[in-house]
């Protein structure tokens, strides 16, 4: 009898650390479905992995920021006939700029994003999983979730948000065969800093950046391994420690020096 496929699905999976994790998943012959909003990045990535890995790639084209696009995800694998053996929430963006200068809808975009995307997947699938003794999840939080962030206030605030959240369910969920794992990775060489209009702070701009394969090979891992949480990078587990022993206040004054323009400018475009 032939052995079922595995699957994976993975969001935000046509670039940085999502693209990066899809390749683990598909080296060790995880079939995958990646989800992101343009069709032409998805069938791109697709017919790379499948090229070098030889695995099936299902790809679904949906604009996460929209409250009913991970229902609707949720719908067309099902529709599908597959079982995700694992769930990658990746998917995030962030808004660079003091806050009372900020597109309040980006940052409700944002929210829904980095927030409601990962809440209801989640959800969705941990009834599936809890209720047949297994599988894995990994969420890609951020170092941010461990320290305030001016300057990317809505930011950290949704990536703390996905921390305690996972926390609390990883605890309500233990001893039933199922792995839920928090990845923290610090400033990584993505797109996601283009995105956020946040190439000219100082920590971006000046800072070193993690290789996101190194990002992921760590998040990975640590699945596997079944680890609660995991914070990639030597310096960035060296601050997530200052941060959980200096006053938030301090941290905060800190990272905003951090996170200031380098050309002095703090409003957003």
């Amino acid at each position: 009898m032939a052995e079922t496929p595995k699957y994976a699905l993975i969001t935000g999976a046509t670039s940085g650390i999502g693209r990066e994790l899809a390749k683990l998943f598909a080296q060790d012959k995880y079939n995958l479905v990646i989800v992101a909003r343009r069709q032409d990045e998805l069938a791109q990535t697709a017919n790379e992995l499948t090229q070098q890995y030889g695995v099936e790639v299902t790809t679904i084209a949906k604009d996460l920021f929209q409250r009913q696009g991970p229902f609707e995800v949720y719908d067309e694998v099902k529709a599908k006939s597959i079982q995700i053996e694992a769930l990658v929430n990746d998917a995030g963006q962030g808004q660079y700029g003091e806050f009372t200068t900020t597109d309040i809808n980006r940052e409700l975009d944002i929210i829904q994003l980095n927030i409601g995307a990962y809440v209801t997947l989640t959800k969705l699938y941990l009834q599936e999983m809890i209720a047949r003794k297994s599988g894995k999840i990994l969420q890609v939080s951020s170092l941010g979730a461990e320290i305030p962030g001016p300057l990317q206030a809505v930011y950290h605030g949704t990536k703390a948000f996905i921390t305690s959240f996972t926390e609390a369910v990883c605890e309500e969920t233990k001893n039933n065969g199922v792995t839920i794992t928090i990845l923290e990775p610090g400033v990584t060489d993505t797109d996601f800093f283009h995105k956020a209009d946040m190439e000219r702070a100082k920590l971006v701009a000046e800072g070193p950046k993690a290789d996101p394969a190194t990002v992921a090979k760590d998040g990975y891992e640590a699945l596997l391994a079944g680890q609660d949480k995991v914070i990639s990078g030597f310096m960035n587990k060296v601050q997530g420690l200052i941060g959980n022993v200096l006053p938030d206040k301090v941290v905060a004054a800190i990272l905003h020096k951090e996170a200031e323009p380098v050309d002095g400018n703090e409003s957003a475009r």
